[in-house]
């Protein structure tokens, strides 16, 4: 008996075997990426058409969508007074006629032939006493039968139709039908998370029977999708640790105790928890991978600082980078004042303790005192080195470097990893734990970040004042913001106004900084003292006005986003986000993070104008910031609200990303394959038990993701 075919057999057989499919069709096949038939079964209908349960003309509501399904009566085409074309279709069921109408896609005429079934999916209105659809999405069904249809995407251009489409897939699966399926998933993971058998998968999403097959196969087929992304990323996580040397640090803990001691309130729950999980991290004898999600202000640096102690500790240094040099500088500044006073405790001292020493290393560290950190670096007297990348780049050579953080960098790579194993004497790779200050859906991070641990910190620490949020839509309500802003400044305290664009913009009408500061000088804060900061202003102009504001020689900081990262002023309790719509959720919080970063009670203005065509239209997106302060539920929101966007296209050969799971839908099914994907790799590591998940992972994966999983 010949054995089962393989994806990789799939992917082995051009469709040129398919009957129907010459030198033409293959040509346009290659158009929309299919060339074999592992492509062309992989190629999942983008609706499926339930025969027995769609609308029939007789039952269409005017100004609500629908399905139907007909046939084309008769086909017309003329050209309007101001030369749009306009082609008019009459189509009919057994219950009643309509006419459909199209602008300025003359090919229609050419497309919708008489007598032809063809779904149509729009609304319809009422129009001279009958109905009417305008331009509604088209699907040639062609003589299909059946109770469920499947319709493929179809392409003009590249002239293929659904009908074609699935004939060319039934044939696939009829031959293949003969020699089976071959299915790599063990029978005890398809048990244990309710999982049909791919054969029955591949049917079900082709030709179902009834949509609850359709649905089991769909569920089935993302589930592979998700289970091999994981698998990807669990025996990268798995191979780092094994091969990777790292420094099993002595958690004696009483330097970190002392900084504890320092603190002026005591950790949050979510503070000790995420501390806990980086110490056991730090005892291993692998190298910690670890992601630290904490929302604005839940207090990242106190953890941040808590790791890179526990290595000075053990007589290892520890480096902090950041992307920029302002935030670099803004971090050596905090880090400095927390550290104000704790000692090392030192039984080769006299004293028995000996001063802590940080350094800031940036392009502006010049000369002598570049000499000095540099060497200090070298020679071990440096416990804390802060400053950007170039840390681990450049001529930077460390003592012995134990533990590194990284600040807002979504990826720290191999190439980097490498380079920090580079930086120590004996190959041991040091303890990394990467930061971000932008919430990130639970699926997402199991996704985007699967070969780290994830710790977070998800409640804000004791004397955090709560943002109030509130929207001013339209002229009328943003008078309130400006009388609010100049309170406050009465009060004592600062406020920032944003705005979208640095120039006047003719294709977007949005406020201006430098518009705006105008603006304001000579009306609504006419009197107080205005500050401008933007990205295209030179570094030193940028930093003496960010000083004025901090200093309080400034009342009102008006700004681009370039203040949405690390600018830290306790005074400033009021921010005005102008055309606030037009950012998107993540950075709206990020940036509304900038206050309530003192005692006094914040309030961040979400400013818009109203909808033109429907002034009373909701938007969801300040909706939601109105009503929470919690980044992690903002980005579930942002999730539903975005779609996923091509998370994984980094990691496929393939067009896009995930064909049938989302990482929206399939919250659960994210999680059942990360735990699957565990356990397969944990009993066998190599996946020598597996050979067909191997050869899956190898077809679907390319090279350069290969080499990441083989190098870690």
């Amino acid at each position: 008996m010949a054995e089962q075919i393989t994806l990789r057999g799939l992917a082995d057989i051009p469709v040129s075997r398919l009957k129907g499919v010459g030198p033409k069709k293959e040509a346009s096949l290659a158009k929309v990426g299919v060339t074999n038939l592992f492509d062309l079964v992989t190629t999942y209908p983008r609706r499926w058409v339930d025969r027995s349960n769609e609308a029939r003309i007789a039952d269409l509501v005017p100004g609500e969508e629908a399905l139907v399904l007909v046939a084309v009566r008769s086909v017309t085409k003329r050209t309007t007074r101001n030369r749009r074309t306009m082609v008019n279709v009459n189509v009919g069921d057994g219950s009643g006629r309509m006419d459909v109408v199209f602008f300025n896609q003359p090919w229609r005429e050419r497309q919708l032939k008489e007598g032809l079934q063809i779904a149509l999916f729009g609304k319809a209105d009422t129009y001279r006493g009958g109905l009417q659809m305008s331009n509604p999405v088209v699907d040639l069904i062609g003589d299909r039968t059946g109770r469920i249809v499947p319709i493929y995407p179809q392409s003009e251009k590249a002239q293929i139709n659904t009908w074609e489409m699935a004939g060319w897939v039934e044939e696939t699966l009829r031959r293949c039908a003969e020699r089976g399926i071959a299915d790599p998933i063990p029978a005890d993971v398809l048990r244990s998370n309710k999982m049909i058998d791919r054969p029955t998968a591949l049917a079900g999403i082709h030709l179902p029977d009834d949509m609850q097959q359709k649905e089991l196969a769909r569920r089935r087929l993302a589930f592979d999708e998700l289970l091999r992304v994981q698998l990807v990323l669990v025996l990268r996580k798995r191979a780092m640790e094994r091969d990777e040397l790292g420094i099993a640090h002595t958690m004696t803990g009483k330097l970190v105790d002392r900084f504890y001691e320092a603190l002026p309130y005591d950790l949050t729950g979510a503070q000790s928890r995420a501390i806990g999980e980086i110490e056991a991290d730090l005892a291993a004898p692998h190298p910690m991978h670890r992601l630290l999600q904490g929302d604005v202000g839940a207090g990242k640096t106190v953890v941040a600082i808590a790791s890179m102690l526990a290595g000075v500790e053990g007589k290892h240094q520890a480096a902090l980078m950041a992307p920029t040099e302002v935030l670099a500088e803004q971090h050596a500044t905090s880090v400095r004042a927390m550290l104000d006073g704790v000692t090392v405790p030192d039984p080769e001292n006299l004293f028995g303790d000996r001063p802590l020493r940080v350094e800031l290393l940036t392009n502006k560290v010049t000369g002598a005192q570049r000499k000095d950190v540099l060497a200090g670096i070298a020679d071990g007297s440096v416990d804390i080195a802060i400053g950007t990348h170039a840390l681990i780049q450049d001529k930077v050579d460390f003592s012995s470097l134990g533990v590194v953080v990284v600040d807002e960098q979504h990826r720290f790579g191999v190439e980097q990893r490498a380079a920090l194993r580079d930086k120590t004497i004996d190959g041991r790779t040091p303890d990394t734990l990467v930061m971000t200050a932008t919430p990130i859906p639970r699926t997402a991070a199991m996704t985007v970040y699967g070969d780290l641990d994830v710790s977070v910190l998800d409640e804000l620490p004791p004397g955090r004042t709560p943002i109030v949020t509130m929207w001013a839509n339209g002229p009328l309500m943003e008078q309130g913001v400006w009388a609010d802003i100049r309170t406050e400044v009465e009060a004592g305290r600062q406020a920032y106004v944003v705005c979208p664009l640095v120039g006047e913009s003719d294709k977007l009408e949005v406020a201006s900084a430098e518009e705006t500061i105008e603006r304001l000088a000579f009306g609504e804060l006419e009197g107080l003292r205005l500050e401008l900061l933007h990205g295209q202003l030179p570094p030193d102009e940028k930093e003496a006005a960010m000083e004025r504001f901090r200093s309080g020689e400034a009342d009102v900081l008006v700004a681009t986003t370039v203040i949405e990262v690390g600018v830290d002023v306790p005074n400033a309790t009021v921010m005005a986000i102008l055309d606030a719509d037009r950012f998107g959720i993540a950075q709206l919080h990020q940036l509304r993070g900038r206050v309530g970063r003192g005692e006094h009670a914040s309030t961040c203005w979400l400013v818009t104008q109203p909808n033109e065509e429907d002034p009373e239209a909701g938007n969801p997106r300040i909706e939601a910031l109105v009503a929470t302060t919690d980044g992690f539920e903002l980005a579930e929101v942002d999730l539903d609200l975005r779609g996923e966007g091509t998370l994984m296209s980094t990691a496929q050969k393939g067009r896009s990303d995930l064909k049938l799971a989302s990482l929206r839908r399939d919250r659960k099914l994210v999680e059942q394959a990360r735990a699957s994907a565990f356990a397969i790799v944990d009993s066998d590591p190599e996946l020598a038990e597996h050979p067909l998940i191997a050869d899956e992972l190898d077809l679907i994966f390319s090279d350069r993701d290969e080499e990441f999983l083989t190098k870690g």
